[in-house]
């Protein structure tokens, strides 16, 4: 029995943590090992060490890729847990749009994992308010409460906005999300960024045109660099 076909079974993370045994966020089976047995978790797509350290794509030996050589994004550098690819991709829109919000200690467990530097704070990636309203939580703002809690740095949850109610990236080509997210953030008056190294957080990254455009209004309110902390990033197609 699966958590994620049985809401009965969605229990929150503290109380789960209490249990001696509980079933495998994705198989079902009785689990002694947090929210995945052993045998799932190692079958996770976790991302390889060979990849680009600017926008997280896969490089021969670690590399810098040659979009970042020639076109660098506005952020500085990438930390990602995972590959956006079965079967973590279904654990991640259970999160976003069936309320498995147990999900968020385990993706937030997973990404600082993987995290070498320190940043002088943490920012989520803003939701607009109208689609807040519409899902209730900002799944990324979730994750970064998590991960500040574990690496002890501070999150700056009222920093910035998400100014332009854009449609879901998601839905637009490859080629229109870089227009459709164009001035979509703003970082406000009292922001403390100037001077500082900045983590943002979010739960995917596809094209990075939502981190980039809010790297770059981080970057412009003063911030001297930027860093992507995502759960998982989505992979060329083999």
């Amino acid at each position: 029995m699966s958590i994620l076909s049985h809401h009965s079974l969605d229990i929150g993370a503290k109380f789960a943590r209490m249990l001696p045994a509980q079933p495998c966020l994705l198989c079902g089976a009785s689990s002694h090992d947090g929210l995945c047995c052993a045998a799932c978790a190692a079958d996770l797509p976790r991302l390889s060490a060979e990849h680009c350290p600017v926008c997280a794509l896969p490089t021969l030996a670690g590399s810098l890729c040659g979009h970042c050589l020639k076109q660098p994004p506005p952020f500085d550098h990438t930390v990602a847990a995972f590959g956006y690819k079965f079967p973590l991709d279904k654990l991640i829109q259970a999160l976003k749009y069936r309320d498995r919000l147990i999900l968020v200690n385990f993706l937030a467990e997973a990404l600082v994992q993987r995290i070498t530097t320190q940043p002088d704070c943490i920012v989520a990636l803003p939701l607009h308010a109208i689609r807040l309203r519409e899902r209730g939580f900002n799944q990324s703002l979730l994750l970064a409460h998590q991960v500040s809690r574990r690496v002890g740095i501070p999150l700056l949850a009222d920093a910035c906005n998400r100014v332009r109610n854009t449609p879901p990236q998601s839905s637009l080509p490859w080629k229109e999300r870089d227009k459709n997210m164009r001035q979509a953030f703003a970082c406000k008056p009292g922001a403390d960024v100037r001077g500082k190294h900045v983590a943002v957080v979010d739960d995917v990254m596809t094209s990075g045109a939502s981190i980039g455009e809010l790297a770059r209004a981080l970057k412009k309110a003063g911030a001297k660099e930027v860093s992507a902390w995502v759960a998982a990033r989505t992979l060329p197609h083999s």
